[in-house]
């Protein structure tokens, strides 16, 4: 569990309640379903608008890495490579195959595939660099629907705004009606920006983290590959992985 993401989100909303208190306000005042109804489907809608379904569940289902740590198991993978890498010096490069059997990512699988069907070391490296190219697009065309969220639900919250406006125009002589369209107005706008601001921008920066650090992760298994398959000394290959395990 991440508890940052947790202690960020709990500090920021509670810091504007408790603004919300010293000015005189109620807590009740920012309760309004109108309004949130607005801006949460009216944003998502056009989000949804903008990106096809499979991105888009894409996006949604990412939501659970904000609030947990990404596995940082470069140190356990480092001494698996540097296994790899003395095994191949010692019994041949071909002869991995038991070591390819054991893993269970598909993607460390294709790599040490691609090393023992004998592929040149530059060859491994082009195709490998294409695999993390697309799946790095894949993941941050995901992560847009959050960037976008963020831009669209400002100005949604201001078309929630003119809209309670609407209804007050529309009761002018019905004083008892006029409190809640007001309300729905003002709040509409606070939930448009605060939401972008607090919680659909932030998701996204916490989402492309994740993302680096999976590209740092795939670009050292690379490197990797490409040097053992260079046939270099596993001393070389240790000091290739210094620089990703710091």
């Amino acid at each position: 569990m991440d508890w940052g993401s947790l202690i960020g989100i709990t500090i920021a909303f509670t810091g504007i309640l408790i603004g919300q208190s010293i000015e005189g306000g109620h807590m009740s005042s920012l309760i309004q379903p109108a309004a949130f109804l607005i801006v949460l489907f009216g944003t998502f809608g056009a989000v949804l608008l903008q990106t096809n379904t499979q991105t888009f569940i894409q996006g949604i289902l990412m939501l659970r890495q904000v609030f947990t740590h990404p596995i940082d198991d470069r140190e356990a993978l480092g001494k698996r490579i540097i296994g790899w890498s003395t095994y191949a010096r010692k019994e041949g490069i071909f002869m991995l195959e038991p070591h390819m059997r054991r893993e269970t990512d598909p993607y460390i699988i294709k790599g040490l595939r691609l090393m023992i069907d004998g592929t040149p070391p530059e060859k491994i490296r082009e195709i490998c660099a294409i695999d993390m190219y697309f799946h790095e697009m894949e993941l941050r065309n995901a992560v847009k629907i959050w960037d976008a969220a963020g831009g669209y639900a400002p100005t949604v919250g201001i078309l929630g705004a003119v809209l309670g406006l609407i209804h007050v125009m529309e009761n002018l002589s019905d004083p008892s009606r006029l409190g809640s369209g007001i309300a729905v107005a003002f709040v509409a706008t606070i939930y448009g920006v605060g939401f972008a601001n607090l919680v659909f921008l932030p998701i996204a920066g916490k989402l492309k983290a994740h993302i680096q650090h999976e590209m740092k992760w795939r670009e050292m298994l690379v490197n990797a590959w490409v040097s053992i398959a260079s046939g270099d000394h596993p001393r070389i290959v240790e000091e290739r992985l210094d620089g990703y395990l710091k």
